[in-house]
């Protein structure tokens, strides 16, 4: 891994470009308080902004630590040579026309190459890249305003939009930035390489990170290793939950598996929060830099209104958070603190006797903490300033701060609405160790991301080599290769003509299916015929049939819980898992989890227990429950086929449907689709 240190932490600075945007960085490094050297390249001008001049990067008294070059594309790539030559700590390049415009400029990549070798071992950020803000150090390597100031400690944002920092670094929140750094389109130093160096520093509390596209794997799973042996939490805000970033495919479970699914697992993989907002993104790294991850789901709330109560309550069953019942403890100092005419209960509406009672506030704050809640929620929203006097809330500052310093346990307090936390109160707040969160939907997103814990160590993701063109074998082929490898399937003849189908048929028990080969979706087009009695109706049945490329005679299996098994390769993310209700319901319901190879028999456990279909495996209405374990063995086999064999290359495999019963689980169809 390359060394950032001097890049992100320099003791001087070179701005190459004497433009407006060249201008705009010496002007911000010196408002933000730069504490080390300044130096401007520009072929005529004596000064920039105030700054020396030197005619060359060649010229300069001394290495720079850190570069922003602020010219066109072809110049950055002589810039970034002379540059390495020497020997500066890296360099931002602002220029865009490289790799990421090939669409529009089909020279781009040659462009990036040039810079690539120009750079050789010199870190550099981008190109198309803003820049970054170094809050703890004081440095500003930035092109425009920002909304930053310095701090001791906080959080680390990266981002792959420049201009998505620039409004982050407006908000009003209260969230201490430490470091804001844009990556462009990573030519060379990707956002995993940046954040996996950021870790090292013990000023940085929780690093978010705003994702287009993961690059390299096993970089972000080293990223996720190391922040796990730190205890850093991470926090991403993924985009491209409606790119249709798959191939047009023959089985349900590339069309459920779209290329966020395998985003979305391989964030669950590594531990990585994921949000869908800016807001909550933020609101959640607010929560890491207080209390770093919690230990469980179980949360308190306590506000002066049943409106408010009720509403936390209702707004929580979309999350995975528990409230649990008062303990004897909470309810006797509860009631110690407010008197009798409150009704105690978690989430509590505890009314406003004691409101502008700052010891008696605290008290009963105090008293909602316990040891087996994770966090304690104070629900108090602040009034506009510019109308009202919010003075007469002060009480509930202090009340907070002090119910921090008693109980040391975690809390927060939460504004319903984002404008009624006003960023004085939020830093006050903050300084004391409370979470002040901006709306509660943000909150209750935060706290169920934060109670998710680091999952264990995990296996790296398995990547093939790119697939070429494919083939669909016939079900008869797919459910013999995945029986070879221990999935159970029913006992079945195959004939090539329906005339040959009733003699056929015999050798099996009755009843059996008919099914047309060589049909997609073949129960939508008339391919299937269940139930049938005899073998002369076995194969009236399938000279009804049109279309097919022979027929496959088979025992019915027995009825159970229908369960869908696939796996789709994502190119981008390796081989997505796909456990969902299983036939005739699997459009319907479209109850699916999603997992990346490989997996382990605890992964598919805890996978199933997300599906609503579980209640029916478990068991439903005095219905028994069905072998688990079949289940895992079936999901191996799928495994098996696709990680067991490197010289079979895999596009998908689809179970579907796979009948659970108590005493195992049996693949009705099976379908695999593999390079030629």
């Amino acid at each position: 891994m390359k060394d950032l240190s001097r890049l992100l932490n320099p003791k001087s600075l070179v701005v190459i470009g004497g433009g407006a945007w060249g201008e705009a960085v010496l002007q911000q490094a010196q408002k933000f308080g730069f504490p080390g050297k300044l130096y401007a390249v520009h072929p005529t001008k004596k000064e920039v902004a105030g700054v020396e001049a030197y005619a060359g990067a060649h010229l300069l008294p001394e290495p720079p630590d850190a570069a922003f070059i602020g010219i066109n594309r072809e110049a950055t790539v002589g810039a970034a040579e002379r540059l390495r030559k020497k020997q500066a700590g890296g360099a931002i390049c602002f220029a865009s026309g490289f790799a990421e415009a090939t669409a529009e400029d089909a020279t781009g990549a040659g462009a990036q190459e040039r810079l690539l070798r120009a750079a050789g071992d010199m870190p550099i950020l981008g190109p198309n890249c803003y820049g970054f803000i170094n809050a703890l150090d004081k440095v500003a390597i930035w092109p425009d305003q920002h909304g930053l100031e310095p701090v001791s400690s906080g959080v680390a944002i990266l981002t792959q939009s420049s201009n998505i920092s620039i409004n982050l670094t407006m908000q009003q929140r209260g969230l201490p930035i430490a470091m804001m750094v844009t990556c462009g389109n990573q030519a060379q130093t990707s956002q995993a390489e940046i954040a996996s160096h950021l870790l090292d520093d013990p000023r940085i509390t929780a690093i978010g990170v705003h994702i287009e596209g993961f690059g390299p794997l096993p970089e972000w799973e080293a990223l996720a290793a190391k922040a796990r042996q730190k205890n850093i939490p991470l926090a991403a805000l993924k985009v491209g939950r409606s790119a249709q970033a798959r191939a047009a495919t023959v089985s349900h479970t590339a069309s459920m598996a779209g290329g966020d699914a395998g985003a979305n697992a391989f964030l669950k993989r590594l531990g990585i929060a994921r949000t869908d907002d800016l807001p909550s993104f933020l609101e959640t790294l607010k929560l890491f830099h207080v209390t770093g991850r919690l230990p469980s789901n179980r949360v308190a709330s306590i506000s002066c209104s049943g409106g408010e109560a009720s509403l936390v309550a209702d707004m929580a069953q979309d999350h995975a958070l528990t409230f649990p019942p008062l303990n004897d403890r909470q309810k006797r100092d509860l009631r110690a603190a407010l008197g009798p005419k409150v009704a105690l209960a978690n989430p509590l509406d505890y009314h406003t006797y004691i409101w502008r009672d700052t010891a008696a506030m605290t008290r009963a704050w105090s008293a909602m903490a316990d040891e087996d809640i994770a966090l304690t929620l104070l629900i108090v929203d602040f009034p506009r300033d510019d109308t009202c006097d919010p003075t007469d809330w002060q009480c509930a500052i202090d009340a907070a701060t002090a119910m921090r310093a008693a109980t040391e346990a975690p809390v927060a307090m939460v504004a319903t609405l984002p404008e009624l936390m006003p960023e004085a109160v939020a830093k006050t707040l903050m300084a004391a160790g409370v979470v002040p969160f901006s709306g509660l939907a943000e909150a209750l997103t935060a706290v169920e991301l934060a109670s998710t814990p680091f999952p264990k160590p995990r296996a790296p993701v398995h990547l093939p080599e790119p697939i070429g063109d494919t083939i669909v074998l016939s079900e008869k082929d797919a459910k013999a290769r995945l029986a070879a490898h221990g999935l159970h399937v029913p006992a079945s003849v195959k004939v090539e003509a329906a005339t040959q189908v009733a003699k056929a048929s015999s050798a099996l028990d009755f009843p059996v299916a008919v099914k047309a080969e060589g049909m997609a979706h073949k129960s939508d087009q008339g391919g299937v015929a269940l139930h049938i009695e005899s073998p002369q109706d076995a194969q009236d049945a399938a000279l009804d049939m049109e279309g097919g490329a022979g027929f496959l005679i088979e025992e019915m299996a027995p009825p159970g819980v229908e369960l869908l098994i696939g796996a789709h390769l994502d190119p981008a993310h390796g081989y997505v898992l796909t456990l969902a209700a299983g036939g005739i319901w699997t459009e319907m319901l479209a109850d699916k989890t999603h997992l990346l190879l490989p997996v382990t028999q605890a992964d598919v456990e805890k996978a199933l227990i997300r599906l609503k279909i579980d209640k029916a495996l478990r068991g439903y209405r005095a219905q028994p429950a069905v072998d688990r374990v079949a289940i895992w063995i079936s999901v191996a086999a799928v495994q098996a086929v696709i990680l067991g064999n490197p010289d079979k290359k895999i596009q998908e495999i689809e179970v579907n449907p796979l009948i659970c019963t108590p005493n195992g689980a049996i693949a009705v169809d099976a379908l695999i689709r593999e390079e030629k």
